[in-house]
């Protein structure tokens, strides 16, 4: 071996141990940080929802996959659809690591595509993973006049919606780049409300629900003997059991690239559905000690058996991915945010 290959091999030698020995510092000094202190994860929104239960139950067993093992408590935050939690965190809370944001999925694009005035920046937070990757969908009533998908091209569709929700923004934004025909009655409190109101028969379907949730909220609703059919799903990539069933991405009914790319942007919402987040000031020894415990927490079989216990769907993002997802969406071409915009303004 000639003297440069060797000193070569050596040099590269040197490289591994010194990043092997940096990330367990990185461990070390997260831990000698952590040790005796408490993390909040400040929910946005009120205690007993979904968003809620899901910080409860991920508090409930991060400690153990975090070095210095930090007591995890819960404080909620509602308001603004999760950006008043997102500002606290962003602008007031401690730049330390000590406190966590779990904001709806919708709070990183609401500065890009929203008209809520907001005081962060998602390209600049930090982001420790999203809980699951949800996927939503377009139902209708088997006894509606609207059977699959195509037909809303031609026939209306008369929806239940909540102000200010996925079950509002969705049907708007297929109406307003498809032309697809739903009509939003407004003013449902939740998804709840919508599901009775589906059952009587006041509205006949509803889009922008969230398919692992209704599926387990409305088992009547599905299957050879229910009420309601999916007609279609409003995700990137679909969920893999509608994907087997054939159930149509409603993606693929995009004529042109630009309609394609202004669903890509709307949709990426549900790819981060359940996002956790630090300000930009946290230090990056302690951001990537937490991603690494969220997602060991979020694959921990006592939490998973407690996940199914509770029908949560658990398909967790990880930061980096979020943090990707999030740039690619900044990065739109301005006539597709604006187009995704004023879609958004049909829906009220």
């Amino acid at each position: 071996m000639n003297t440069s290959r060797a000193a070569c091999i050596a040099a590269l030698a040197g490289m591994a141990v010194l990043g092997a020995e940096s990330r367990v510092n990185a461990q070390t000094t997260a831990a000698d940080f952590y040790k005796g202190k408490s993390i909040t994860i400040l929910v946005g929104s009120s205690a007993g929802g979904g968003y809620d239960t899901w910080a409860r139950l991920i508090a409930r067993y991060m400690s153990k996959h975090t070095p210095g093992n930090p007591n995890f408590l819960v404080s909620n935050m509602p308001g603004a659809g999760s950006n008043l939690a997102a500002n606290y965190i962003y602008n007031v809370a401690p730049k330390d690591g000590t406190f966590v944001g779990a904001i709806y999925g919708g709070a990183p694009l609401e500065p890009l595509i929203g008209k809520t005035p907001v005081k962060h920046d998602p390209s600049k937070t930090q982001y420790l993973g999203s809980a699951n990757d949800d996927v939503y969908v377009c139902v209708a009533r088997k006894d509606a006049a609207v059977q699959k998908f195509a037909d809303l091209m031609t026939k209306e569709l008369v929806v239940g919606a909540s102000n200010s929700s996925s079950t509002a923004d969705f049907p708007a934004v297929l109406n307003a780049t498809l032309g697809t025909k739903f009509k939003l009655v407004l003013g449902y409190p939740g998804s709840r409300e919508i599901s009775l109101a589906a059952d009587k028969q006041e509205v006949n379907g509803a889009c922008g629900l969230a398919w692992p949730s209704v599926s387990v909220t409305n088992p009547g609703w599905f299957g050879p003997n229910g009420t309601m059919r999916v007609l279609a799903q409003t995700h990137v990539k679909g969920h893999p059991d509608l994907n087997k069933e054939g159930v149509p991405n409603a993606m693929s009914f995009a004529k042109t690239d630009e309609e394609r790319q202004a669903l890509e942007l709307f949709f990426s919402q549900e790819v981060f559905g359940r996002p956790y987040v630090l300000a930009p000031e946290v230090p990056r020894d302690r951001v990537e000690a937490l991603q690494k415990a969220f997602m060991e927490t979020l694959a921990d079989p006592e939490l998973l058996a407690d996940a199914k216990r509770a029908n949560f769907d658990v398909n967790p993002v990880s930061g980096p991915d979020v943090a990707a997802l999030i740039a690619k969406a900044y990065a739109a071409p301005k006539s597709v945010v604006e187009r995704v915009k004023k879609a958004l303004d049909t829906a009220y």
